[in-house]
């Protein structure tokens, strides 16, 4: 976007749409009040949202400050126009904003921690963290600070930090972890067998064991030898407690630096206790009762649960499709000579001419300088249907030249539309904070509640005439037996299950928040393009013989136009659709088809031998293609080409793809021998399943809207259904962001999209959905993706979300019954930290055998 943004919640004079913020330059949309818009599709969401009890400045405001724990109140100038993504956050001049992934944030403490770190370098004017992406972006003078400098300053205390496509940190940072985990379980079964075999015996009097066994085994243990023996388990739980346990130890320091208390900070609490108790003991005591099997049960109960919810999530990725990244690295650059070079994009510069041959992306943004071509832009705008572009016409960098060629000059900024909806969906995610878990929310109050507790415990102790010895017993047996393992594991072991049973059903769950915020959705908005409908253009209708069908299909087999393409499918007559004679579209009427819409033109078919029909000779035009079919002059495409030739087009064939035109379908006229002798009507057609799918939703009182880069025309059979309450139509990926936005001041929006263009909103929406077979863009910006394309699965995530949210309930229900019992009986001393610890892990155990069992019954 060039130029500096408008001042947001003004009418905007500056040449910037009032929704989206992109350029009007050349575009004269505007509304009763003055407000200027890039297209109609913003103008009409500004009508229909910027009213209607949304404060459109509060919004605007919200996506500016979003995620800033420092405040952005700090005299920053106006945006800077070279820092992409920058239309949604004042940048001062000079600055540029550095994503990094950072791995080890689990909740919202660590976003702000990560946040306030960040701010106090030298350099950095913000900073902004997401756990549910583990994203964090940074707005720094690179003159000042460098990224290899961000990176260190962020990392630490157990987080690493590292560039987004930085592939060897993440498996670095993956290794780490699986280490931990290995170690923890490895020396925690050595500290454990030593326990079973020799302690436990002594404490507990083990029937199975005789009286001189057990005679020996105290004198043993009483012993020099028994000295070494308790440093030796001492060394082994250090082990445990800083190497496997060190993630819940920053945790629990990031808690209290933020006076935040949290999960990590009582498990923490216990776990040291236990140890350091235990050390004293051993140090200061003959014969001493250790509790460092606590310490180590604490430990990897929770860092086993936490990897199995991970482990869950990383198999969920891998069902994904690897999906080729739409960014154009290269570009085919013109030089004097005539002749062409290779460079890098990074390298262009304004006014630089490209060739783009057909099949090929076009690098950046610019305006065709010569050639005839169709452009799929659907993966920046959405738009289903590709676009002639000739000498003069403005071209956006991502979209795709599907026939033809182009010369193209880069536009001043020599950026890309896509690589700025990239920056966008990166700003959304970074930005967007994650939700703080039931149990961390919990913790704020039962946290400090245990701490008093214990303390009062070994205070009454004492006043009953109890040595301190034994004080600090009650005391410790209070937090042993609170230690909140059962209610730490109840969120992500619940949520462990739900993406399990997702997955079974080709459902990938990214986020772990999905089932917390999916429940509390008001409204769904769903892409068109690819989403209700499955983004392929098919033959939908036809008015024509099939013979002439024949010729028709074989010479637009020369063609790389998507309708060309869909007409040549049809190529095999009896595979076509086959509406007879007289069947044409009217009255604003969508065309008839058979089978209800579908047309079945897949089989590519030859005609009426095994070569078919031969093609003598091929034209592409602007509005259509000719050419001689076995001896016949054919021509396929709109009306005005027959009409240059000078060929004969009837009314009733004129008519007819008007009608079909105006319900959003692309009608071609056929003829041969100088006049035009029917029609066939392509469209893209509505996904199975659809009209179900919204209508659930309807009746659940979800309010369901339509949003889509298409013409109005083309989402007609939308607006007109029941269910569905509203359809904005002709919107950007920008003002689709910004629409979500207003959404979500009335309540928690949901967004269903499948392609790049759609990107920014699922980033931008309380809750993004993505059918797998759309772009990795948006399955990236997504916090769920539909493998199998399945729109009724849309459904079922809403199903699973509510089955997760009763499993969390249930289990941490347990935990705080479990308490309810254990806490008392241990602050009046009728418990010691052994059995406080065997109390501990059943509970626990309850807990995991609960959210093993299958959320949704087949």
């Amino acid at each position: 976007m060039s130029g500096s943004a408008p001042a947001a919640g003004t009418v905007d004079d500056s040449g910037a749409c009032t929704l989206c913020e992109l350029p009007t330059e050349g575009v004269d949309v505007t509304d009763e009040d003055g407000n200027e818009f890039c297209c109609t599709g913003c103008r009409d969401v500004y009508a229909a949202l910027g009213d209607a009890d949304v404060d459109a400045d509060a919004v605007r405001e919200r996506r500016r400050e979003r995620g800033d724990a420092a405040g952005d109140a700090d005299g920053r100038d106006a945006a800077d126009p070279d820092a992409a993504g920058d239309a949604d956050r004042d940048v001062p001049d000079g600055h540029e904003a550095t994503f990094l992934e950072v791995d080890g944030m689990h909740c919202a403490t660590c976003e702000a921690f990560i946040e306030t770190v960040a701010t106090d370098a030298d350099g950095v004017s913000a900073a902004s963290a997401s756990y549910v992406t583990d994203t964090v972006r940074v707005d720094h003078d690179p003159d000042a600070v460098t990224v290899a400098d961000l990176t260190e300053t962020v990392s630490g205390l157990g987080y690493s930090a590292y560039a987004r496509d930085d592939a060897f940190s993440r498996r670095q940072a993956s290794n780490m972890a699986t280490a931990r985990l290995a170690a923890g379980v490895i020396v925690g079964m050595a500290v454990m067998l030593q326990y079973i075999v020799l302690i436990y015996p002594t404490y507990f009097a083990f029937p199975f064991y005789n009286e001189r066994t057990l005679s020996y085994l105290d004198e043993a243990l009483a012993s020099t030898s028994g000295t070494y023996f308790f440093i030796v388990i001492a060394v082994l739980t250090t082990i445990v407690l800083f190497f496997t346990g060190k993630p819940i130890l920053r945790g629990a320091y990031v808690s209290a630096k933020t006076r935040s208390p949290n999960m990590d900070l009582l498990v923490a609490i216990a776990a040291v206790s236990a140890y350091l108790y235990s050390t004293l003991a051993v140090i200061f005591v003959d014969s001493p009762s250790i509790y460092y099997d606590v310490t180590v049960a604490i430990v990897v109960i929770v860092t086993v649960g936490n990897h199995y919810e991970d482990s869950v999530k990383d198999r969920a990725t891998e069902l994904l499709s690897e999906v080729t990244a739409v960014q154009v690295d290269d570009a085919r650059r013109l030089t004097g000579d005539g002749e062409t070079e290779s460079v890098a994009v990074d390298a262009l510069e304004p006014g630089d001419r490209l060739l783009v041959r057909a099949g090929e992306r076009i690098p950046v943004d610019g305006e065709a300088v010569d050639g005839d071509a169709a452009v799929d832009e659907s993966v920046v705008t959405g738009e289903s249907l590709a676009v002639r572009k000739v000498a003069g016409d403005a071209v956006v960098g991502g979209s795709v030249v599907t026939d033809g060629s182009l010369t193209v000059a880069v536009g001043p900024d020599a950026t890309s539309s896509l690589d700025r909806v990239a920056e966008l969906v990166y700003d959304l995610q970074s930005g967007n904070h994650g939700v703080q878990k039931l149990a961390d929310r919990l913790a704020t109050v039962f946290v400090p509640a245990v701490l008093v507790i214990a303390a009062v415990a070994a205070a009454a102790s004492l006043a009953l005439g109890g040595t301190g010895t034994d004080a600090m017993l009650v005391g410790l047996t209070v937090l042993i037996v609170s230690c909140p393992c059962a209610l730490g594991l109840a969120t992500p072991l619940a949520v462990a299950a739900g993406i399990r049973d997702a997955l079974e059903r080709n459902i990938v769950v990214f986020d772990d928040t999905v089932f917390e915020r999916i429940r509390e959705a008001d409204t769904v908005v769903f892409d068109k393009t690819g989403t209700l409908t499955t983004g392929e253009m098919r033959l939908t209708a036809r008015e024509v013989d099939d013979d002439l069908l024949r010729l028709a299909a074989a010479l637009e087999s020369r063609s790389a136009h998507p309708v060309g393409q869909a007409i040549a499918a049809a190529r095999d007559a009896a595979d076509a659709v086959d509406d007879g004679p007289g069947e044409t579209p009217g009255d604003g009427a969508t065309p008839a088809v058979a089978d209800g819409g579908a047309a079945a033109t897949d089989a590519p078919g030859g005609g009426s031998d095994a070569l078919g029909p031969t093609v003598e000779s091929f034209e592409s035009h602007a509005r259509g293609v000719s050419g001689v079919v076995d001896g016949v002059e054919v021509v396929v495409g709109h009306p005005d080409l027959f009409d240059e030739r000078g060929w004969t087009v009837p009314d009733a064939v004129r008519e007819a793809v008007a009608d079909a035109r105006d319900v959003g379908r692309v009608p071609v006229a056929v003829g041969r021998d100088g006049a035009a002798e029917g029609f066939v009507v392509v469209g893209d057609e509505l996904r199975d399943g659809w009209e179900e799918t919204v209508t659930a939703l309807d009746r659940s009182g979800v309010e369901v809207i339509v949003l889509t880069g298409d013409d109005e025309r083309a989402a007609t059979v939308f607006a007109d259904h029941d269910a569905v309450s509203s359809v904005f139509a002709g919107v950007p990926p920008e003002g689709k962001a910004e629409t979500v936005e207003r959404l979500k001041a009335r309540g928690v929006t949901v967004m269903v999209g499948d392609g790049t263009n759609d990107a920014p909103a699922l980033a931008a929406a309380d809750l993004g959905v993505a059918l797998g077979g759309g772009t990795a863009m948006a399955a990236d910006a997504a916090d769920v993706a539909i493998v199998d394309d399945d729109l009724g699965s849309v459904a079922t995530v809403f199903e699973l979300a509510r089955a997760a949210g009763r499993r969390v309930k249930g289990n941490i229900g347990w935990a705080f019954c479990y308490n309810a019992v254990a806490i008392p009986l241990a602050a009046t001393g009728l418990l010691n930290p052994l059995f406080a610890a065997v109390a501990m892990g059943a509970s626990s155990l309850l807990v995991v055998t609960n959210s093993s069992r299958a959320l949704l019954s087949d």
